[in-house]
């Protein structure tokens, strides 16, 4: 059968022509100065500016990878690799988008010499500007690449090299539009991939399951192990390595699972859901209309990316189990690429290849807008020009582009596996994370502390990895105990921040905390806000976001007792919400 007809060729070439008409048009209000360009001033409303989060990390790696993680023996609770960081996002939904939106930054890595003082600051500002604005920048596109180049291979019946000679056409393509657009331009694309990517990929999952192989929700249920399904670990059938006999349980080892819930969501720093708010969450905080819209902004994306994007992708994932068995371990990301050729209607394949090219360009684009970011505001106007003009920092962007580009590029070969560079970078940030959150709520938190932080878990990942010969979880415990004692013993072994710095820092942020000697130098005796409500607020939103994502598994898969429990969860913790809330109107104007 033909992989794909004129109709779907038509809808693809229509939607590119879409994308460079966007970026022209909007090429004006990116070319003012270098923040119409970043963050396109304060007036995005919430639901724009959590439109465009949800669709920035829905990527065309997303799906792929999230097959490979339902596959290779981990069935649906191989998705806490990802659903443990709904704790630390609405970490940043109560506690930290507030304070990000005060401290009224272009990018988050100017904080690091509002938050510290000295030569350290400085050195841990430009240091971070390349290591994420090109290295982490160019990981996170180079897997955004792989995806693309899987439906390159399996659509097209190209070689791995042919698709990667495309895919850099493609990003070329991604390249010209984003450096046209400014961040208003890219929002509006966001708006317009959001939609037609939830329409294609709820479509397939409903072809793929209706298919004679899988059976509807009975076939799948009755042709896969209860551990598959099931949405935790089954801790009866646990022994070491977290599997008693691999042709039938499909399930996630203990240590994984706690390493999961119980230490990466506030350890680890990791693109888009970093502990402390940062990156291009904060970025989008920074184009909301105020406060209340950040707060709004950030909770909408909470709930909508934990609770209704995955479970197409997971019904997709555990098909391809049924479907695909012969694929192996690095090549499970295929199967959600099969499954799109070989069970979707002509016309909807060409919807759902639009849908990926969507969230391949716009996940491109908002990581080169926000790596360049860093690259030209907290490098080359910070360090090698300050004095640029509007026209030199223009030129300094693209170069910004292109220089991401071809790094991206040269690591997109090195690929094999989506899952397994998630767990790279995870890996890589293991320990940064308190850090990240400290620095709001502890005065004596350093640049000294923040850097050890930042270095120490690359060093211990390559002795622990490929000196000793660990795997995942052991290697992600030992980077975390050791990069925690390293940075606490620098931390004391160094000065405390200047006085002057956390004073004014203090006044611009008005962050909650231990600021002891800042606030009875600035003679405070009163604290605005009550700790306890923003905690509850947390707690409730966290277990109420939980509750939906488990309900709509459970209709799915009709076990209407657990629905039931679930929904008495989530009405509890929405009233516990909204009293705590309102109590300390968090959305008041």
């Amino acid at each position: 059968m033909e992989s794909l007809t004129v109709l779907d060729y038509a809808i693809i070439v229509a939607y590119l022509l879409l994308m460079l008409s966007i970026g022209l048009f909007y090429r004006k209000t990116g070319n003012k100065h270098i923040e119409a360009f970043f963050i396109s001033g304060k007036n995005f409303p919430w639901w724009l500016a959590g439109v465009s989060l949800i669709a920035t990390t829905f990527a065309a790696d997303t799906p792929l990878a999230i097959t490979e993680l339902v596959d290779n023996k981990g069935g649906i609770a191989g998705n806490w690799m990802w659903w443990n960081f709904l704790a630390g996002g609405m970490l940043t939904t109560f506690f930290f988008s507030k304070l990000w939106y005060r401290a009224d930054l272009l990018t988050d890595l100017e904080l690091i010499e509002i938050r510290y003082s000295g030569k350290g600051a400085a050195f841990l500002r430009g240091f971070r500007s390349i290591y994420l604005g090109i290295f982490m920048n160019g990981l996170v596109i180079g897997w955004v690449n792989i995806a693309l180049v899987a439906i390159l291979q399996i659509f097209f019946d190209l070689s791995v090299h042919q698709a990667l000679y495309y895919s850099a056409g493609a990003m070329v393509f991604t390249v010209l539009y984003s450096s046209l657009a400014s961040s208003l331009g890219l929002a509006i694309t966001d708006f317009i991939q959001f939609f037609a990517a939830m329409i294609s990929t709820i479509a397939l999952s409903l072809f793929v399951l209706d298919a004679p192989e899988v059976g509807g929700i009975e076939g799948l249920k009755a042709k896969l192990p209860d551990s598959a399904l099931s949405f935790f670990p089954s801790f009866a059938d646990i022994r070491s390595g977290g599997i008693t006999n691999a042709a039938e349980a499909v399930t996630l080892s203990i240590g994984s699972f706690f390493a999961y819930v119980g230490v990466m969501w506030w350890a680890s720093w990791y693109p888009g859901n970093d502990p402390g708010g940062g990156g291009y969450i904060a970025q989008r905080i920074r184009r909301t209309k105020n406060q209340q819209h950040a707060i709004a902004a950030t909770l909408f994306f909470q709930v909508v990316n934990y609770c209704f994007r995955p479970w197409p992708w997971i019904i997709v994932g555990l098909s391809a189990i049924i479907l695909y068995p012969e694929l192996g371990a690095d090549d499970k990301k295929l199967g959600y690429v099969m499954a799109m050729r070989d069970y979707l209607p002509n016309g909807l394949k060409g919807l759902l290849i639009t849908a990926f090219f969507i969230a391949y360009m716009n996940t491109v684009s908002s990581q080169l807008n926000w790596g360049a970011s860093y690259l030209v505001n907290d490098l080359y106007k910070r360090f090698l020009h300050p004095a640029s003009t509007e026209k030199q920092t223009a030129w300094a962007i693209r170069i910004s582009f292109a220089i991401i580009m071809v790094v991206a590029l040269a690591i997109s070969p090195m690929i094999t596996s989506i899952a397994k560079v998630w767990y790279l970078v995870l890996e890589c940030g293991a320990g940064l994370g308190l850090v990240l959150i400290l620095r709001w709520y502890w005065w004596r938190i350093n640049a000294w502390a923040e850097l050890t932080a930042v270095i120490m878990p690359l060093i211990v990942y390559v002795v622990s990895n490929y000196i000793m010969g660990w795997e995942f979880p052991n290697s992600f415990y030992l980077t975390v105990a050791v990069t925690t004692v390293s940075w606490i013993i620098v931390m004391y072994l160094t000065k405390p921040v200047e006085m002057d710095v956390l004073k004014k820092f203090y006044q611009r942020v008005q962050p909650d905390g231990a600021w002891g000697p800042v606030e009875d130098s600035l003679q405070i005796t009163e604290r605005s806000e009550n700790i306890v409500p923003l905690i509850l607020c947390w707690i409730s939103s966290v277990t109420m976001t939980y509750g939906i994502l488990f309900l709509i598994g459970y209709l799915i898969f009709r076990q209407w007792n657990d629905a039931f429990v679930m929904t008495s969860m989530i009405s509890g913790s929405f009233v516990i919400l909204a009293y705590n809330s309102r109590k300390i109107k968090i959305f008041a104007k």
